[in-house]
């Protein structure tokens, strides 16, 4: 099967957008053959806990991401490449959200500038290639994401697809902005056209007979093989082999992460295991004032050393922090 990568997938942690669970779309990129796939929710990393999950149990590989509503900007398809970007990225979202009112996010281009170390985005361009605006966006963001800037190209099928990859790829030439196929995901299978359907309707708050153009107009949005997304893309195959290159250099995975106690001011110079074991020894003085066995110093230096050794010093630091007055 030809190598590909789907990087756009909407799943139903973008309220009442996508329309297939985030572990549906994981086993049906394994049944399909893929070996990796992306999860792309608007504005929120909450469908990839499931996702990893899912993509553990199928053998395949998760990019984890974010599609970012830019409010003076395009969409951007967001991918931390390690665990210090996906930190970043999810500082950019908390920050968009704790400026909006609830369930909304409000994220600007200098936001994701800020926080674009180590990120790799990929622009969702208008319905209108030739869009001047967007063309100069491009521009700025090549410009500060040099080799980590991408822009999306999708079949719609709305008998225009061709002509529209044609323009595309001279847009592609102009700004120096390589193009990426995606599929632009909402439903893992086209059997779930019509729950989409009806959550365009709760969405936009009318029935189904008059929701109209509102509607997709079709059920492609659904997950291909490579072999698929190789034919629709005949004219482009650089687009299809550029989203297995993006898949490689994002090796984030939520396995690196681990509960990070905070850590409580310490004295300048020193750190919490060094204070943790000066005030345990204080303690100990205090507790047995005729001395230490060697069973008891035994354990006590064991004990540190374990904590030393699992990183856990933070947190038996910050109980003496509350529970006794250290200065």
């Amino acid at each position: 099967m030809t190598p590909y990568a789907e990087l756009q997938v909407t799943t139903n942690f973008s309220f009442l957008r996508g329309g297939s669970h985030p572990d549906e779309m994981v086993l049906q990129a394994a049944a399909l053959g893929h070996e990796v796939v992306a999860i792309t929710d608007r504005n929120s990393l909450a469908g990839v806990v499931r996702a990893h999950v899912a993509a553990k149990e199928a053998g395949i590989r998760l990019v984890v991401g974010a599609r970012l509503e830019v409010e003076d900007g395009p969409g951007l398809l967001c991918f931390p490449t390690d665990r210090a970007a996906y930190g970043r990225l999810s500082l950019l979202l908390t920050l968009g959200m704790r400026r909006a009112a609830k369930g909304e996010c409000v994220i600007r281009l200098a936001d994701v500038v800020e926080h674009g170390e180590g990120q790799i985005l990929i622009a969702l361009p208008p319905r209108d290639p030739d869009d001047e605006a967007f063309e100069k966006v491009l521009g700025e963001l090549n410009h500060r994401f040099k080799n980590r800037l991408y822009v999306a190209v999708s079949f719609a099928y709305r008998g225009d697809d061709r002509s529209r990859l044609a323009r595309m790829k001279a847009l592609a030439e102009r700004t120096g902005v390589p193009l990426v196929a995606t599929n632009d995901v909402h439903v893992h299978a086209p059997s779930r056209k019509p729950l989409l359907d009806v959550l365009t309707c709760v969405r936009e708050h009318v029935t189904i007979h008059r929701a109209g153009y509102r509607l997709a107009p079709n059920a492609e949005r659904h997950l291909k093989s490579g072999d698929e997304m190789a034919r629709l893309f005949r004219d482009c195959p650089e687009a299809v082999a550029r989203t297995v290159e993006i898949a490689k250099r994002c090796r984030f995975s939520l396995d690196e992460l681990r509960y990070e106690y905070p850590i409580d001011p310490v004295p300048e110079g020193t750190t919490p295991q060094s204070e943790l074991e000066r005030l345990a020894w204080e303690g100990a003085g205090a507790r047995y004032p005729a001395g230490l066995s060697v069973k008891v110093r035994d354990q006590i230096a064991h004990e540190l050393s374990l904590i030393g050794e699992l990183g856990f010093a933070p947190y038996f630091y910050e109980s003496f922090y509350v529970g006794f007055d250290v200065g």
